[in-house]
């Protein structure tokens, strides 16, 4: 929760900065956002390739538990079609690319900012910290009523992280790997998926 709230704070820092234009002179955000995404990505490919349990985790999946980051990307995309209705001011597109970012506030809101513009990335950031929060917040309940694997597809990107915690405790520590697995490969499809839906 910590995270959360420093994410936030820079967040609103930033928009102060914006507002009252305390930036140095000639200050270009968006060469710095593209720079900032290349990192990140970079950081991702060397987190994922150097994550040793996480990799063997891949390697021990079986069976139809393979599906489930799978399952998670379809069902965000699903919801994204039913909620569309309710955003009038964003296209299909623009709804199923926030939906893509799969809880990865981060990367999502910075590579939409660069494919769309700024407004949208500030919607999936928003969007992505949303889903997070509210994995966090209701994984008791969706394990109650829909079973222990939900909270994995809910956390999206971040079950390998973040909502991790919540999954070994409500969940049960036999659900780690297929936690960890599930994250991995959803943080490899996002930028695939978000790039492949606004280009």
């Amino acid at each position: 929760m910590r995270d959360i709230i420093i994410i936030v704070l820079i967040f609103i820092t930033g928009i102060i900065l914006g507002i009252f234009n305390i930036l140095p002179e000639g200050f270009n955000a968006g060469s710095w956002s593209e720079y900032a995404l290349y990192a990140l990505l970079l950081f991702v490919g060397i987190g994922i390739g150097s994550d040793k349990e996480s990799l063997m985790a891949l390697k021990r999946m079986r069976g139809w538990l393979i599906l489930i980051p799978v399952v998670s990307v379809i069902g965000s995309l699903l919801f994204a079609l039913l909620a569309l209705p309710f955003f009038s001011d964003l296209n299909l597109r623009e709804v199923l690319a926030v939906s893509a970012g799969m809880g990865y506030y981060s990367l999502s809101s910075i590579l939409i900012s660069k494919l769309h513009g700024e407004t949208l990335g500030t919607i999936a950031l928003v969007a992505n910290l949303i889903r997070e929060i509210f994995t966090l917040v209701i994984t008791p309940f969706m394990i109650k009523y829909t079973g222990k694997l939900t909270p994995i597809a809910a956390g999206g990107a971040t079950s390998m992280d973040t909502t991790l915690p919540v999954v070994i405790r409500f969940s049960g520590k036999e659900y780690v790997m297929i936690s960890i697995y599930s994250g991995v490969v959803i943080t490899f499809l996002v930028p695939v998926l978000v790039t492949f839906i606004l280009s």
